[in-house]
């Protein structure tokens, strides 16, 4: 009973948070059985230029911790606050929050760029960045932490900082994800409601990959789905037994059922000769 329910409750997720919150925990789970060395996906420029490691660019974005009470934090706010993104201000708008996670992870790859807000792992500084956005959109939301403090959304990005210190985490990735997730909200909210002219809309190309991934929705986009995609087989179907008919066929069958019902399901149709005869 209990897996079935957890089996909805997966199949209910929409596909980004999901993508990335699965992605996350496999990480952590390959870390856990010792399939690879975690230093090999961290982020070294040294080795990404030297060496042209680009794979550390993409990797480190997906280990969060290890098996831990903070992973599990971490995962949380993926599903808590990435799906009710998702689900809310990104509803039916798919490609615009791939490009939220592209510009992110971008932008937090410019920032760690200076050595002193550098981390191996970007991963915690994009989920304080969608936690971050989250706050801004949902700002009068009643945020209830641990049972003890009730406050408002806006207020939340601020006391899971305060919450890290307490418990002896590093905040630096904190701050930088929530400066990447000012950076994105005053590009694609405040500046235009400003009446700024400059306009942060998500690239064709973007939107050219949701729609050959075939997951998710994206209104008023000028790139069509794939309507092919997770289709092994295309052709015209044919139902056994049926013949194509003509209008003029089709007034003459209504006029005599008792005919048309003797001639359905009839494999060969022409004439009979006897043999012998």
């Amino acid at each position: 009973m209990k897996i079935g329910r957890w089996k909805r409750y997966y199949r209910s997720l929409p596909p980004v948070s999901k993508f990335y919150g699965v992605a996350c925990l496999m990480t952590t789970s390959a870390y856990y059985l010792q399939c690879y060395d975690v230093w090999n996906i961290a982020l070294d420029y040294g080795l990404v230029f030297k060496r042209l490691q680009v794979w550390r660019l993409i990797t480190n974005f997906f280990f969060l911790d290890p098996f831990s009470f903070s992973f599990a934090v971490r995962l949380i706010m993926i599903a808590k606050y990435g799906v009710s993104l998702e689900r809310g201000p990104f509803d039916k708008r798919t490609a615009d929050y791939v490009w939220m996670f592209i510009f992110g992870a971008l932008s937090l790859l410019v920032i760690s760029a200076v050595p002193y807000f550098w981390y191996p792992f970007m991963g915690v500084s994009l989920v304080f960045m969608i936690v971050y956005v989250w706050s801004r959109e949902f700002p009068n939301a009643r945020i209830n932490i641990y049972g003890v403090v009730s406050l408002k959304g806006f207020y939340l990005p601020w006391a899971l900082v305060a919450l890290d210190l307490i418990f002896g985490n590093p905040i630096k990735p904190d701050i930088v994800g929530m400066l990447a997730g000012h950076i994105y909200y005053f590009l694609t909210v405040l500046h235009p409601l400003a009446g700024g002219h400059f306009k942060f809309k998500t690239p064709l190309w973007v939107q050219k990959i949701v729609a050959y991934w075939g997951e998710g929705t994206q209104i008023n986009s000028p790139v069509q789905s794939d309507p092919s995609a997770g289709i092994v087989f295309k052709g015209r179907s044919h139902r056994l037994g049926g013949t194509e008919r003509t209008p003029a066929e089709g007034n003459a069958s209504s006029s005599s059922p008792q005919q048309h019902s003797q001639s359905n399901g009839v494999s060969f149709r022409g004439k009979s000769h006897r043999l012998n005869a």
